[in-house]
């Protein structure tokens, strides 16, 4: 939690349990007027999809269908026909396999999916989820997260094959949160996944490394991982992986440094970016381009800024600037501000976890064209506030700035939600994910598409 500190996690799915226990004005907490309420709109929302409890993902079967997919965290995933209807019978169906979700506040369940880039072919389709504690994991460790492949049922493409799961990877997680679990295809041709440091707080709790999850290069927590799942047994590593010959950590590390990267995505335009939003501890969130074999920092740093595990509410302003092998961490291009524990301050305060994106490249709406849209969980705790973001290169070269601004939109339709994911069609069209509540009870989750004002 960010206003009083505790072990619960700071990520997007969120820091619930003390939200719904204490009433809004003991928070101290009153959302921010809407900014920039004097610019012109540039896009709308519209409503496309609703009942659902927490919808994480949306994307395209690139099968030529037309169909889209949405993921419930509940362990559901739906199709919404190309007529904008959804249909009643779930393309996948987890919720046997997964372990049991508290009806309040979790981070845990499917956090992540990706169709092959050949799924007309080979109807391959990979899920992140979690699933209850192995037997080889410490006993007081809380769960395993899961990456499997799935078919889709030969006599019936509408519906994922149960029995056809081969699963590639299990990393045990010593506690609920910080799971990451975003999965995207890249223009390599590559399974890219983003994984949290193990939760708590700190990074320094039960199944933390001495330096924190997040800069140990012997665990898969914490880090962003690249796989060949077109190869090997159950897969194969890229050569190029910054430690593909294993003598100085896992094979299967593309980046590191990574608190929870709660949304990853390439730009499908320009030089195909690789972007990553990572959620901060209890005073900054930030937007990342990663790059392989990339050191982001935590958790020695928070945004641009040093951190101190013993004093999360204050930068460490003696923080190191390089990592154990003598490299410079990579700084975020971005950072936005939380109040953590200090006082609410409204000329700063834009939200307390971030949601990642995507950069907009589709035709609908030319004001944003290479922008990245992205958003915040809420600006309160308390209530379904999410806001929405844009960010923009500044520039050129490798000190180009990046911008921040509120994204300007037609108020007609309300997202009054927590966002919890962005999704991409197709066409590069961007959709917007909510939860009207903080846990996952209930059908107020809705899927809202940026639209031409």
């Amino acid at each position: 939690m960010r206003a009083v500190k505790t072990n619960f996690s700071t990520a997007p799915l969120l820091r619930r349990t003390l939200a719904m226990a204490l009433p809004c004005l003991a928070l101290g907490f009153l959302a921010m007027p809407a900014a920039a309420a004097d610019t012109k709109p540039v896009a709308g929302l519209q409503l496309i999809a609703e009942g659902f409890t927490s919808p994480l993902d949306l994307l395209s079967l690139p099968d030529g269908s037309g169909r889209l997919l949405i993921s419930d965290q509940i362990g559901v995933v739906k199709v919404l026909n190309k007529d904008g209807s959804l249909s009643d019978q779930a393309f996948l169906d987890l919720r046997e396999k997964m372990i049991k979700l508290n009806a309040g506040f979790d981070e845990r369940g499917l956090l992540g999916l990706a169709p092959h880039p050949k799924f007309k072919a080979n109807h391959k389709l990979y899920v992140f989820y979690s699933a209850a504690r192995r037997a080889s994991a410490p006993t007081n460790f809380n769960c395993v997260s899961r990456l499997s492949e799935f078919k889709v049922a030969p006599d019936n493409l509408a519906k994922v094959d149960l029995a056809s799961e081969r699963v590639l990877l299990e990393i045990d997680k010593p506690q609920m949160n910080h799971n990451g679990g975003r999965l995207v295809f890249g223009p390599d041709g590559f399974l890219y996944i983003g994984v949290g440091d193990g939760g708590g707080a700190n990074d320094n709790e039960l199944g933390h490394a001495p330096q924190g999850n997040g800069q140990d290069t012997t665990t898969l927590l914490g880090k962003i991982l690249r796989l060949d799942v077109d190869k090997g047994a159950p897969y194969a590593v890229p050569r190029d992986n910054p430690f593909a010959d294993g003598t100085k950590g896992r094979k299967e590390i593309f980046a590191y440094g990574l608190r929870n990267p709660w949304g990853i995505s390439f730009d499908r335009g320009g030089k195909h970016e690789f972007f990553a939003v990572d959620v901060g501890q209890n005073l900054f969130e930030e937007l990342n381009i990663i790059v392989n074999g990339g050191n982001y920092g935590w958790r020695v740093r928070e945004g641009f800024h040093g951190f101190d595990p013993k004093n999360a509410n204050r930068s460490d302003t003696n923080a190191q600037t390089k990592d154990i092998h003598g490299r410079a961490f990579i700084d975020p291009v971005l950072e936005y501000k939380h109040p953590g524990k200090g006082k609410l301050d409204p000329t700063v305060l834009q939200g307390i976890s971030v949601t990642g994106g995507y950069v907009y490249r589709g035709r609908a709406i030319p004001a944003l064209q290479g922008r990245y849209v992205f958003g915040d969980w809420s600006r309160n705790w308390a209530l379904p506030d999410g806001v929405l973001f844009t960010a923009l290169r500044d520039g050129t070269g490798a000190k180009a700035n990046w911008k921040l601004e509120f994204l300007p939109l037609d108020e007609s339709v309300k997202l009054g939600g927590y966002i919890v994911g962005f999704g991409e069609d197709a066409d590069g069209e961007i959709y917007v994910l909510t939860n009207g509540r903080n846990s996952l009870t209930g059908t107020t989750g809705k899927v809202f598409k940026l639209v031409a004002k």
